[in-house]
């Protein structure tokens, strides 16, 4: 195993992943979590990693499926103040692109982090989802077409 690979992994891709996470309508302080947890793991298991297509894919979904684990250990637990998709990473609003993108659907939501975030082109997003790229390109233009929607939508309202 190379350590130096595997430093050379995160260091670019960390920001990258941190991002689809988010993008991913995972909270901030989750977020940063479960990227940390999923990098661990990649280091764990480096070898079987790095020698997938699309290694940042895997620490994404490996982060999101992380903080999905971690949720459904303790929803009973939780007290939401606010809705999720009101957090952001300073504490300020989100932008109305990010909100907009948490609220696509789930399949939807992950085309687009797939294919903007993490820069998969429309076969590796296919190949990493187990869709057919034809599916990935409906989900795509629906998501696409609805983010239009809502940011116009926004952007009347206010002015």
């Amino acid at each position: 195993m190379s350590n130096r690979e595997f430093v050379e992994f995160y260091a670019a891709n960390k920001d990258r992943c941190l991002r689809a996470v988010l993008a991913s309508g995972v909270r901030s302080v989750e977020a940063e979590d479960a990227v940390a947890e999923a990098f661990a793991r990649a280091w764990a298991s480096w070898r079987k990693v790095r020698a997938l297509k699309h290694p940042s894919a895997w620490v994404v979904r490996t982060a999101v499926n992380a903080n999905i684990s971690w949720w459904r250990k303790r929803r009973r637990e939780v007290v939401w103040d606010r809705p999720p998709d009101s957090a952001t990473t300073d504490g300020e609003p989100p932008s109305d692109l990010v909100a907009a993108v948490r609220r696509l659907p789930r399949r939807q939501r992950e085309v687009v982090v797939l294919r903007y975030l993490l820069d998969l082109n429309t076969a590796a997003t296919a190949d990493w989802l187990g869709i057919a790229p034809g599916t990935v390109t409906a989900h795509l233009h629906h998501a696409l077409a609805t983010l239009r929607t809502h940011l116009v939508e926004t952007e009347g309202t206010n002015r």
